[in-house]
């Protein structure tokens, strides 16, 4: 579990490699091999800054064309705590990047930023090739348009 020493009156560095279980104390299965955190920790005077990036891969579903993906993801965080958390000069902030972690996920998980995605008519995967099915597809409730004459 992540927990810093703080540096009274200055900075102190800190850098953590491990898997998400050993991190974290859970299994992330999104994220796969070594997590590496690293950053500083500054005494401001009232409280403690730790800033920092996170180095981690993941593997998901890409959202548009279903195929199994994986990126290399970076991930940079600031975070002040108050010097009351700090217990023995230490603070555990294992909750705090596990946190901010989970929270920089993208919304949308593309496997390239011009997926093309799936044949709305036959399902295949567009990044592997045109599939031949027609690309005017007649949308049926707009049937009654049909017949509609301009004058």
């Amino acid at each position: 579990m992540p927990k810093v020493q703080t540096a009274r009156g200055g900075k102190a560095p800190f850098e953590f490699v491990g898997t998400s279980e050993k991190l974290f104390g859970e299994d992330l299965e999104d994220f796969t091999g070594e997590i590496k955190i690293v950053g500083e920790v500054e005494d401001v005077g009232k409280s403690f800054v730790v800033r920092g990036r996170i180095e981690c891969k993941k593997i998901f579903i890409c959202d548009r064309c279903l195929a199994q993906a994986e990126k290399n993801q970076v991930h940079k965080f600031v975070e002040e705590f108050d010097k009351a958390e700090a217990i023995d000069d230490v603070i555990d902030v294992s909750e705090f990047l596990r946190d901010e972690l989970l929270a920089a996920q993208p919304m949308k998980n593309l496997c390239r930023e011009d997926c093309k995605g799936l044949c709305p008519e036959c399902g295949a995967n567009l990044n592997e090739g045109e599939c031949g099915c027609e690309k005017f597809i007649f949308d049926p409730r707009l049937a009654a348009l049909e017949n509609f004459k301009l004058e």
